[in-house]
């Protein structure tokens, strides 16, 4: 449950109660990817996301998904795992929001309990921000309404941040510089082959 619940949360910058909420019909196997559908957002504003395979993720949420029980009769995707065998109860908000910090006890990462359920939604954003990727695109990828909080990761991405120092610090420029060079047949190199040309511009591109 754990390890599905972190690839659909970090794919679809999901909110806990978006992840606790989805079901079985809101996914869609194509084979090769999910097609996930978030229907009910705090926003109001519907979302869909794809999960690709990498990283056998597919593998991971289809064994977890055969799991199921046949006897279920809810719809819930995310089930609790008990004694050897899944379970019916549904996942309920406050487990499903411990993800995060059971992750971060795992990689023994101080102060595990600053990491809240809403971690998942953070660390997608923030992957595309550090990824280069534009405001518009991450704003609609979580579904907020608003660009200031997609504005905070672009401009708190180390990504970012590492390309502004070089720009600051480094100071490269580029400079373009023309010059005409009358070339003939004896000083050009073995490797290059001319035939049938006049006035060949090459413009080259120096960093200073």
């Amino acid at each position: 449950m754990i390890k599905v619940g972190l690839i659909l949360g970090i794919a679809g910058a999901c909110r806990t109660d978006e992840l606790v909420n989805l079901t079985v019909d809101d996914i869609e196997d194509v084979g090769s990817s999910l097609i996930v559908k978030i229907p009910n957002t705090k926003t109001k504003i519907p979302r869909i996301f794809v999960v690709t395979d990498v990283g056998n993720m597919l593998e991971l949420f289809r064994k977890y998904l055969s799991l199921r029980p046949p006897h279920v009769k809810h719809k819930r995707l995310f089930l609790y795992y008990k004694a050897g065998k899944c379970s019916s109860q549904p996942v309920g908000k406050n487990t499903m929001g411990k993800i995060p910090s059971v992750v971060a006890s795992y990689l023994k990462l101080p102060d595990v309990a600053c990491y809240t359920g809403h971690c998942l939604r953070r660390s997608s954003a923030t992957l595309l921000a550090d990824a280069g990727v534009d405001i518009t695109t991450i704003k609609r990828h979580a579904g907020w309404k608003s660009t200031t909080v997609a504005e905070g990761y672009v401009e708190n991405s180390i990504e970012n941040k590492t390309k502004i120092a070089n720009q600051v610090l480094v100071g490269t420029t580029t400079s373009a510089i023309t010059k005409t060079v009358n070339v003939s047949e004896s000083n050009i190199p073995s490797n290059i082959n001319f035939e049938n040309c006049t006035n060949v511009t090459f413009n080259l591109n120096v960093n200073k």
